[in-house]
C-alpha cells in the first residue's frame, strides 16, 4: 500500500477489486484467494475500522489501493490518489475515478472504480478496466470482482460476478 512504482512477476491471476463501502464478502476472498496480487480501486470504506478489508485481503497477497471518494478516515490519508505499477512488464494505471485519469499517462491499463458499472474493453490501445463494486449493492447493479492474467505481452480481463 505505497506510492511508489512497484514491480512484480506473477503467475497466477492478479485480483481487481473497488467499491467495498465497508463490507468484504466472504466469496470475495474465497475468489481472491488464488491471487498474487490484490489491487483496490478505492472506496474501501469511510470509517476507522474499514481499514481491516485491506488488511485482510494483505493476508491473501500485496494489496495496492488507491483513495476513493469516501474514503475519509485518519487512515485513508495516507492512501495515493492515484498509482502505477508494473505487473510482468505491463504499467497498470490506478485511479478511483476514471475522470481523474490524465490521458498522457504512459501505461497500458487504466484500472479504474467509482461507477459501480462493471467494464473490461480496449480504447485507443489501452484496456480500460473496472470490477464493478464488491460491497453494498447500489443502483441495482451486480456485485462484481475482476481479474486479470498477464504476461509481457498482453493483458486479459474477466468480470466476476457474485451472488446477491
Amino acid at each position: 500500500m505505497n506510492s511508489s512504482i512497484a514491480r512484480y512477476n506473477v503467475t497466477s491471476p492478479v485480483g481487481v477489486i473497488a467499491d467495498t463501502h465497508g463490507l468484504l464478502r466472504d466469496e470475495v476472498l474465497v475468489l481472491l484467494a488464488e491471487c498474487e496480487l490484490i489491487l483496490h480501486l478505492g472506496d474501501v470504506g469511510n470509517k476507522e475500522a474499514d481499514i481491516a478489508i485491506l488488511e485482510k485481503l494483505a493476508t491473501l497477497a500485496p494489496v495496492h489501493c488507491v483513495r476513493g471518494n469516501i474514503d475519509t478516515a485518519v487512515w485513508a490519508e495516507a492512501l495515493p490518489c492515484h498509482q502505477t505499477i508494473i505487473v510482468n512488464r505491463q504499467r497498470l494505471h490506478l485511479v478511483h475515478r476514471i475522470v481523474d485519469f490524465d490521458s498522457n499517462t504512459a501505461c497500458d491499463a487504466v484500472l479504474h472504480g467509482h461507477s459501480h458499472q462493471p467494464r473490461n474493453e480496449w480504447h485507443d490501445g489501452k484496456l480500460l478496466f473496472n470490477p464493478g463494486a464488491a460491497g453494498k449493492r447500489r443502483f441495482k447493479l451486480p456485485i462484481t470482482l475482476g481479474k486479470l492474467w498477464i504476461d509481457p505481452l498482453q493483458i486479459r480481463g474477466a468480470i466476476l460476478h457474485l451472488p446477491l
